[in-house]
C-alpha cells in the first residue's frame, strides 16, 4: 500500500463522525433508573436527567405498590445500590434537556443545570433547617405540609442531600444557612449552567404527574379540605408521609372511621381526561386497604363505572371485596356536599344497578384522578413525538429515540420496570446498527 493510499484511507476515516456508545435517559423514576443500570451493566456509558432534586419519581412517594405491596424502597434501594456500584452511570437531577439534535449513534444534547445551592459536602445534618425562617408547601407530600426553603427532599432521598428552593429562599438577603453550615456545603451564588453530551441513543421516561382535581368542581377538591386525591391517601399513609402513616381527617386530625373511594375523577370525561389510566381500581383497592388494617372497624365504601382489575390483579380484588366492610356501587357521583359543622361529607350518586339515587356520609372522601403525562404542556425536543394526550407515540419519534413506563401510556410499576429494560436493549440496539452503518 503507498503512502498516498494510507493517508487517502486516514482522510476518509476522519470524515466518517465517530458513533457515541453512551445513552442519555431522559426521567430518573422508575423506568428510567431501570433503563439506565440495565444498559450501563451491559457495557455502555449512561446519563440520566431527573428534573426534581432526586432520583425515584413518583414510585418514591408511593406507600406501597404492586405486585408485592411492598414499600417503594424495596425496590429502589436495590437500584440505588446498583447506581452506586456502577461507574457507568452518570445522574444530574435539577436538570433538563434544553436541546437535542442529531441521529442514531451521534445525538447532541444540551441539558441546562439548575442551582441546587448546595455541593456535594452535605452531610444531611439538617443543621441548616434549624435556622431557616422561611417556610414553603411541601411538594413529596403534595402540599400537605410545609418545609423550610432548605430542606431534604424525604428522609429515604438519593441523592442524600439538601436542596434549597431559589424561589422560596431570600438566599444572600438572609444567608442564616451559610453560617451555620459547618462543612462550607451551602453556595448561594450558584448560577445555572450548561452541559452538552455526545450520545448514541436517547430513552424518554419522563413519567406522570397527577390530574389536577381542582378542575372537577363537582367533587368538592380544594373546598373541602376532607377531600383528598389517591396521591395524597398514599402520603398519609406512608410512614414517612406527613401523619407518620396514621389515616387522620386534614380538616381536624381525627381517625378515618368511613372512606368514600371515588373512580374515574374526571377520567373517561370529554370535559377533563378521555381516556382510563388503567390503574386507578387497583389504588383505591389497595388503600382501601390501608384504612381497614389500621382501623378493624372503618369503612371503605367504593364508587365506579367499570371495575378493572386486569390479569393476574383479579385475586386481589377478590380478596379486597371479600372483606364485609368494603362495599362497592356502581354509579357516577354527582356531588359532594360538607356539613360545615362537622365537616363530614355526604356523597350523592346513582346507583346504576338499582336505578336510584343514592346519598352516603362520610369522614373522607379519596378521589382517584388519573395520570396526565409530564410531558403535557412542555417544550419538546427534536424528534418526540405525542398523541394527543402528550403521550409519546413511538412511531412518530426519530430512530434512536425510545420511550418507556408513562412516557408512552399510563402503566403500573411492574410494567414501567419491564418496559425501562426493553427500552435498554433498543437504545443499545440503535448504536449496534449505527455502528454497522
Amino acid at each position: 500500500m503507498t503512502q498516498s493510499t494510507v493517508e487517502g484511507a486516514a482522510r476518509a476515516a476522519e470524515a466518517i463522525p465517530s458513533v457515541h456508545r453512551s445513552i442519555l435517559v431522559v426521567g430518573g423514576g422508575i423506568a428510567g433508573i431501570t433503563a439506565a443500570v440495565e444498559a450501563a451493566e451491559a457495557g455502555y456509558e449512561v446519563y440520566i436527567v431527573e428534573k426534581s432534586p432526586y432520583l425515584g419519581g413518583r414510585v418514591a412517594q408511593l406507600n406501597k405498590y404492586f405486585p408485592k405491596l411492598c414499600p417503594p424502597y424495596c425496590g429502589l434501594e436495590i437500584n440505588f445500590q446498583r447506581i452506586r456500584k456502577e461507574p457507568r452511570v452518570r445522574f444530574f437531577t435539577l436538570a433538563e434537556v434544553e436541546r437535542l439534535s442529531g441521529r442514531p449513534g451521534r445525538f447532541e444534547a444540551t441539558l441546562v443545570l439548575h442551582p441546587r445551592y448546595v455541593n456535594d459536602r452535605c452531610t444531611a445534618c439538617g443543621d441548616c433547617v434549624r435556622v431557616c425562617p422561611v417556610d414553603r408547601p411541601n411538594a413529596f407530600n403534595y402540599g400537605m405540609g410545609t418545609t423550610k426553603a432548605i430542606y431534604l427532599p424525604h428522609e429515604m432521598a438519593f441523592p442524600m442531600k439538601y436542596v434549597i428552593d431559589g424561589a422560596a429562599c431570600k438566599l444572600t438577603e438572609c444567608a442564616k444557612c451559610v453560617g451555620t453550615c459547618g462543612y462550607g456545603a451551602i453556595d448561594l451564588t450558584m448560577q445555572p449552567r450548561t452541559l452538552t453530551l455526545q450520545v448514541g441513543a436517547v430513552v424518554v421516561t419522563t413519567g406522570w404527574k397527577p390530574y389536577d382535581a381542582t378542575r372537577i368542581d363537582n367533587l368538592g377538591f380544594g373546598t373541602y379540605p376532607n377531600v383528598i386525591t389517591n396521591v395524597m391517601m398514599e402520603r398519609l399513609a406512608a410512614p414517612n408521609g406527613p401523619t407518620k402513616g396514621k389515616i387522620l381527617r386534614p380538616s381536624d386530625g381525627k381517625p378515618v372511621e368511613s372512606a368514600a373511594f371515588i373512580q374515574c375523577a374526571g377520567s373517561r370525561d370529554v370535559n377533563h381526561l378521555g381516556y382510563c389510566s388503567g390503574i386507578c381500581c387497583l389504588a383505591s383497592l389497595k388503600e382501601a386497604t390501608y384504612l381497614r388494617e389500621q382501623n378493624p372497624n372503618a369503612k371503605a365504601h367504593i364508587f365506579y363505572i367499570d371495575l378493572r382489575t386486569p390479569g393476574t390483579y383479579d385475586f386481589f380484588a377478590r380478596k379486597v371485596l371479600g372483606d364485609p366492610n368494603v362495599s362497592i356501587m356502581k354509579g357516577k357521583v354527582a356531588r359532594i356536599v360538607e356539613d360545615p359543622a362537622t365537616r363530614r361529607l355526604t356523597v350523592e350518586a346513582e346507583d346504576i344497578l338499582s336505578a336510584r339515587k343514592t346519598r352516603l356520609t362520610v369522614d373522607l372522601v379519596v378521589l382517584a384522578t388519573g395520570m396526565v403525562s409530564s410531558l403535557d404542556g412542555t417544550r419538546l425536543p427534536a424528534g418526540v413525538g405525542l398523541d394527543g394526550d402528550s403521550f409519546v407515540v413511538p412511531d412518530a419519534s426519530s430512530d434512536g429515540i425510545f420511550a418507556a413506563g408513562c412516557a408512552r401510556s399510563p402503566v403500573d410499576v411492574a410494567t414501567a420496570t419491564q418496559e425501562g429494560t426493553a427500552a435498554a436493549l433498543k437504545a443499545i440496539q440503535a448504536i449496534q446498527g449505527a455502528v454497522r452503518r
